[in-house]
């Protein structure tokens, strides 16, 4: 049963007032609405003003304890909180649990401190197709002997310093690369223009990378920027397009340079010490030699001295042995046989002299031909014999 329809229970409506048969009175209603709000914050309902008061110190209490718990953030790891204050820096947090002025009396400027960006000169790259973009204005160079180069390169950075970078580059955010990259230019075309081309196409590309991070970080340095240059990679270093070929031939004939000068090296490494190993092993042998040949000399001198010594005492059997033994050292490295043609005895003849390298050595002929040899009774010295018989007069 609706509560405006008659015969409801105690002919009342739900602002506890009875029914009549009148029109319904629209401000009455808003006061009754009103009594009632007032009750359940503390008033009697019927306009008391402590019990306003009360209600609405309540309502503000929670909405500043609202507004006050809003003031609570987290920074991550490897980040760092800028707290500012009406625009104006107060401190800067680590990671954690923080409580600041709620806003709009302080806000918090998150800034990684820990990622390496890059920022690329001289190209553009493409993430969803994988390719690049060339940049002329910022790749083509001049070098210090009127070459142009297209060089391209790639600035690894991180921040050092969070209220320099968010204060000095970061607003609005694409300002940062723009000057990041800028300054690489600048830094790069410092380097390169104080450098040949050659020096910056061969040897000279590590010098060359390492001279630009050194002058774009005092760059930045000087802009007070808030950034540490990590590294400044040389992705490529070319002659331009229109000479590309040219300039390929001078590269390949100073490889074959290179490698020709490479070969002579290694030739004459090969040669010289096995030339100073004959040399050494020469001047050894002639040492050798010499010592040899001093030491013969200085025994046939002393030889010839106690030979001397001899023939002064017995002048006879000293020239006899003499001439006895040089005919045994020259009839020794001859195969005639002198035979004694008065004698009448067998004569032995020594096959181990005649045949080389003694083959008949031992021999069953040599061996039945011993027992005549006994009864000649010295014939195998015949030759011995007729040479003293035959020695000259003294």
């Amino acid at each position: 049963m609706a509560w405006n329809q008659p015969g409801g229970p105690g002919n009342k409506d739900p602002w506890g007032k009875r029914k009549s048969g009148g029109p319904i009175d629209i401000d009455q209603v808003l006061r009754n609405l009103q009594n009632r709000i007032r009750a359940i914050f503390g008033g009697d309902g019927d306009g008391d003003a402590g019990g306003r008061g009360i209600g609405i110190g309540l309502i503000l209490g929670v909405a500043f304890a609202v507004w006050m718990v809003t003031g609570f953030y987290i920074v991550q790891q490897g980040e760092r909180g800028v707290v500012l204050r009406f625009g104006q820096k107060t401190e800067i947090t680590e990671a954690g649990l923080h409580w600041r002025l709620p806003f709009p009396v302080e806000r918090v400027e998150k800034v990684n401190v820990e990622k390496v960006s890059t920022v690329e000169v001289g190209y553009r790259s493409n993430p969803r197709t994988g390719t690049k973009n060339k940049v002329p204005k910022e790749a083509l160079m001049l070098t210090q002997d009127e070459n142009i180069i297209d060089i391209e390169f790639a600035v690894q950075y991180k921040i050092s310093d969070p209220a320099a970078f968010l204060f000095n580059v970061y607003n609005p955010p694409g300002d940062m690369e723009m000057t990041i990259r800028q300054a690489t230019e600048s830094a790069v075309r410092e380097v390169v223009g104080k450098n040949t081309l050659d020096f910056a196409l061969t040897e000279g590309r590590d010098a060359v990378s390492s001279g630009a991070k050194e002058s774009l970080q005092k760059i930045l340095d000087r802009y007070q920027a808030g950034i540490q240059v990590v590294a400044v990679e040389t992705q490529k270093a070319q002659p331009p397009e229109e000479v590309k070929t040219a300039f390929d031939d001078a590269v390949r004939a100073r490889e074959d340079e290179q490698r020709l000068k490479n070969e002579a090296e290694a030739y004459a490494n090969d040669i010289i010490p096995r030339a100073r190993g004959a040399a050494a092993r020469l001047v050894q042998e002639a040492e050798g030699y010499k010592a040899s040949t001093i030491a013969r000399a200085d025994g046939d001198a002393r030889r010839f001295s106690q030979v001397a010594n001899e023939y002064v005492k017995a002048p006879g059997v000293t020239r006899e042995r003499l001439y006895i033994e040089t005919m045994e050292q020259v009839m020794t490295n001859t195969t005639k046989i002198f035979v004694d043609q008065k004698g009448g005895n067998l004569i032995y003849l020594p096959l181990d002299k005649l045949v080389p390298n003694g083959a008949a050595r031992g021999s069953a002929t040599t061996e039945a031909e011993t027992p005549p040899q006994r009864e000649t009774g010295g014939a195998q010295r015949g030759g011995r014999a007729d040479l003293r018989n035959r020695r000259p007069a003294p």
